[in-house]
C-alpha cells in the first residue's frame, strides 16, 4: 500500500476502496480493465498497479485513440527493416518494450476490429510477430486496459470482439469521479501544486484560501481530475504568487470556460466564451459566432491578467485544432493535413511532438521523406 499511496492521493471512502482493489490484484498477472469517465486518472491507476506489482520490466502506455489507424500495428508490434516505405531499421513495438512489465492500452474501445483480432492472437499465444517479420517473439507482458466507453454495448453493436472482452475483463476496476470524492480535493490540490503541472506552467507558485478550497469543493467537476489540473495551471497564469479566494475561483478560474468543453460546444465557441469572461467580445446582434476571434481580440486577455504564457496559449490552440482535424477525418493524417493546410509529414511531426506520441515509425517516416527530398 505504501507505493500506491505515494501516487493515489486521497483518504475518502471512494479513494480507499480504489486503493484496496489495486492492492488485491497488483501481485497477480491477471488482465485488468480500468473503467471510468474521461479525466478521472485511469493511467495513474494503471501506473500504481504496475508499481505495486512484482514485475521488473517497464510500464509502457499506448493511447489507442490518439495514434492514427495506419500506424497502430507497427506501433504495437514493431516492424522489420524494409517492411514498408519508411521502415529504415528494425524497431521494437510497445509489446517488446513492455516485456517483463506492463502494457497499458488506454481507450481500448477505440481500437479497430482488425487490430483487435491481432491483439487477441498475441494474448492467446504470448508472442508477437513484427510487421514484415516471420519470427515469433516470446514475451511476458501484463495487459492493463482502460476505457470510458461501455464495452458490452460496443460488443452488441459489433464494434468490439466479445472473445477479446472475455480475455481482458478478468478484474474490472471502476475509478470514481472527482464529484464522488470531493473531500479529497484539499489533498489533491496540495499534491498537484507542489510539482509542475505541465512543461509550460513555469515556476509560478499559488495557494488557496479556505474559501477558495470551499469553492472548488462546491463545483461538479465534469472533467474530473484532468479539469482540476487545468484549473490549477490556469491559476498559475492568472494569480502567480497569490492566495486565491472564493471569488477568484468562481469568477475567473471556473467561470473561464465552465461548460464549453463538456456540453458539446465547439472549440470556436469556447474561445469566444473565454474572451467574454476576460473583457467581452461582440458576437453580433443575434449572439451567433460568425468567425473565429481575430488576433487583436486576444489582447483582451491582459484586461484581467498581468502576464500571459503565450507559448502555452499558442500550443494549446494548435493541439485543439490538430485533434479536431484528426477526429473529423477518422485519424486520416492526409485529409487532416489538408484541412490544416499542412504537409502530411509536418502534421505527423506535430502529432509526435505536441501529442507526445513516441513512435519510432513516425520518426522513420519523417527521416525517409527528408532523404527523398535530398535525392
Amino acid at each position: 500500500m505504501t507505493v500506491i499511496l505515494s501516487k493515489l492521493v486521497g483518504t475518502s471512502e471512494a479513494a480507499t476502496r480504489l486503493k484496496k482493489l489495486i492492492s488485491m490484484v497488483a501481485p497477480s498477472n491477471s488482465a485488468v480493465i480500468i473503467q471510468g469517465q474521461t479525466g478521472v486518472g485511469k493511467e495513474l491507476v494503471a501506473e500504481s498497479l504496475h508499481d505495486a506489482s512484482r514485475r521488473k520490466g517497464k510500464f509502457v502506455a499506448v493511447n489507442c485513440a490518439a495514434i492514427p489507424r495506419d500506424l497502430m500495428e507497427a506501433e504495437l508490434f514493431g516492424y522489420e527493416k524494409g517492411a514498408f516505405t519508411g521502415a529504415l531499421k528494425t524497431t521494437q513495438g510497445k509489446f517488446e518494450q513492455a516485456n517483463k512489465g506492463t502494457l497499458f492500452l488506454d481507450e481500448i474501445g477505440d481500437m479497430n476490429l482488425d487490430l483487435q483480432s491481432k491483439l487477441l492472437r498475441v494474448l492467446e499465444n504470448s508472442n508477437v510477430t513484427r510487421v514484415g517479420g516471420r519470427t515469433d517473439i516470446k514475451l511476458d507482458v501484463r495487459i492493463v486496459c482502460a476505457t470510458h466507453k461501455d464495452l458490452n454495448e460496443l460488443v452488441s453493436q459489433n464494434k468490439f470482439r466479445e472473445d477479446l472482452l472475455f480475455r481482458l475483463n478478468v478484474f474490472p476496476i471502476q475509478v470514481p469521479t472527482l464529484k464522488e470524492r470531493l473531500d479529497d480535493i484539499p489533498e489533491i490540490v496540495a499534491h498537484l501544486i507542489k510539482k509542475p503541472l505541465s512543461n509550460n506552467s513555469g515556476g509560478a507558485t499559488i495557494a488557496f484560501e479556505e474559501s477558495g478550497i470551499d469553492a472548488l469543493k462546491s463545483y461538479d467537476w465534469p472533467g474530473n481530475i484532468r479539469e482540476l489540473k487545468n484549473i490549477l495551471e490556469r491559476a498559475k497564469v492568472f494569480f502567480p504568487g497569490q492566495k486565491i479566494n472564493n471569488e477568484q475561483v468562481t469568477q475567473t478560474l471556473l467561470g473561464f470556460d465552465q461548460n464549453s468543453f463538456f456540453n458539446g460546444v465547439d472549440e470556436t465557441t469556447s474561445v469566444w466564451n473565454a474572451l467574454d469572461e476576460l473583457g467581452g467580445v461582440d458576437r453580433g446582434q443575434d449572439n451567433t459566432v460568425q468567425a473565429p476571434p481575430l488576433p487583436e481580440d486576444f489582447s483582451r486577455l491582459f484586461d484581467s491578467s498581468n502576464s500571459i504564457d503565450i507559448r502555452k496559449l499558442l500550443r494549446d490552440i494548435e493541439i485543439v485544432l490538430i485533434e479536431k482535424a484528426l477526429e473529423r477525418n477518422s485519424n486520416n493524417t492526409s485529409e487532416a493535413a489538408k484541412d490544416l493546410h499542412l504537409q502530411r509529414t509536418t502534421l505527423i511531426e506535430k502529432i509526435r511532438t505536441e501529442l507526445h506520441l513516441n513512435s519510432n515509425f513516425i520518426h522513420d517516416f519523417i527521416e525517409k521523406n527528408q532523404l527523398d527530398k535530398k535525392n
